[in-house]
């Protein structure tokens, strides 16, 4: 029996790779003649860029940026082992994690690091550049990473511009003659898993800015900052930059939409397309896969529903294991779920499984998973 393991970390106890060991040594300690392929993904968010630069045999590179308060940081990216696509991560270099609490202030805050990390890649002749955009701390719309790529943005007196959230609302020029001449012959890609717009009630100021320091007074600030900077950059770049998604990452995908030829994919999709996780599931006989917690969250764009959609698709029986389960019956027969092994039940609490997370999903498994296993 061929059988494909193809899980999520769970989150705050194992990766997807530690994951796919203690499953890989379970399943031979039941029955040591199967075949099997483990394929760790992720979702597009914390970890995605890691996991794609492994899968690929890349390497990674160190890179002195800039942090969201023009700090000097070191930031990393990777690379695959061609040499062709770079895998960056926005949190990395323009992440709330790099601030303490007091720090975190989205209007003056810059996607600056970001940009850097990017025209590392392109002056070493990348020709594909994945950008994860989750994390992040700022709200300047990308302002930070164009300013890092060559653009310029002045005020109506003329005046040159710091790229941070609370001067959108001042942009009267952008000056594109420095621009970073290979962001036309490159293709740039993010990850993007929400359809907010860049701004209204539901875009990147209302929704995410509070979470990353601002107050209500900020919040309206930012806004007619983002409803500004959307017509100037209109103006200027004669394409729509205001779009489903595009108040993610506080605002930058219209940036990034302004000054190249973006590609906007869901995480889940692109990582499962880039593993070429449906050939490997089309060849085996059970799908395993799984993350820390199921729920509602997992039937939109999460490893779990992935995974299960391309089962059905190819009529393959799919068990999950996750630390804890919330699906009802109803969800969990939609998602063609044969079984799910939970480390987390009735005599294991919730802390207690996170604490001893590979050791019991090594014992559920070995108890719960014989079924499939044995002919």
């Amino acid at each position: 029996m061929t059988i494909l393991l193809a899980p999520d970390k769970f989150k705050g106890s194992l990766t997807a790779q530690e994951v796919c060991a203690i499953a890989g040594d379970a399943i031979a300690a039941i029955d040591p003649s199967h075949k099997i392929i483990a394929i760790p993904l992720a979702d597009g968010g914390e970890g995605s860029c890691e996991l794609l630069t492994s899968f690929s045999g890349g390497s990674f590179t160190t890179v002195r940026v800039h942090d969201p308060l023009f700090r000097p940081i070191k930031a990393h990216y990777g690379i695959t082992k061609d040499g062709t696509t770079a895998f960056l991560e926005m949190a990395v270099a323009s992440g709330l994690q790099l601030l303490k609490p007091p720090e975190r202030n989205p209007s003056l805050t810059s996607t600056i690091g970001t940009g850097e990390l990017m025209r590392h890649a392109l002056d070493h002749s990348v020709q594909q550049i994945v950008l994860g955009i989750g994390g992040s701390a700022t709200n300047d719309a990308g302002m930070g990473m164009a300013t890092a790529l060559g653009i310029q943005f002045f005020s109506d007196t003329g005046e040159l511009l710091e790229p941070i959230g609370k001067n959108l609302s001042f942009v009267h020029r952008i000056d594109t003659s420095l621009l970073h001449p290979r962001l036309a012959e490159v293709n740039i890609t993010i990850f993007c898993d929400v359809d907010n717009p860049l701004h209204g009630a539901q875009g990147a100021a209302y929704t995410f800015a509070p979470q990353k320091g601002a107050d209500r007074a900020m919040v309206i600030l930012l806004d007619t900052g983002l409803q500004h900077y959307e017509a100037i950059l209109e103006r200027t770049f004669h394409k729509p930059v205001n779009f489903p998604g595009a108040g993610a990452g506080g605002g930058l995908p219209a940036s990034l939409q302004a000054i190249t030829n973006l590609n906007v994919r869901a995480g889940i999709d692109f990582i499962m397309e880039f593993t070429g996780l449906e050939e490997h599931i089309r060849e085996a006989d059970l799908i395993i896969t799984g993350e820390g917690k199921i729920d509602e969250q997992t039937l939109h764009g999460k490893v779990v529903n992935g995974v299960a959609k391309l089962a059905r698709k190819h009529h393959k029986p799919l068990v999950v294991i996750a630390g804890k389960s919330e699906l009802t019956p109803q969800q969990t027969e939609e998602l063609g779920i044969r079984k799910i092994i939970t480390i987390a039940n009735a005599s294991t609490p919730e802390e207690q499984a996170m604490q001893n997370a590979g050791s019991l999903l090594k014992k559920r498994i070995l108890n719960d998973l014989k079924p499939f296993l044995i002919s």
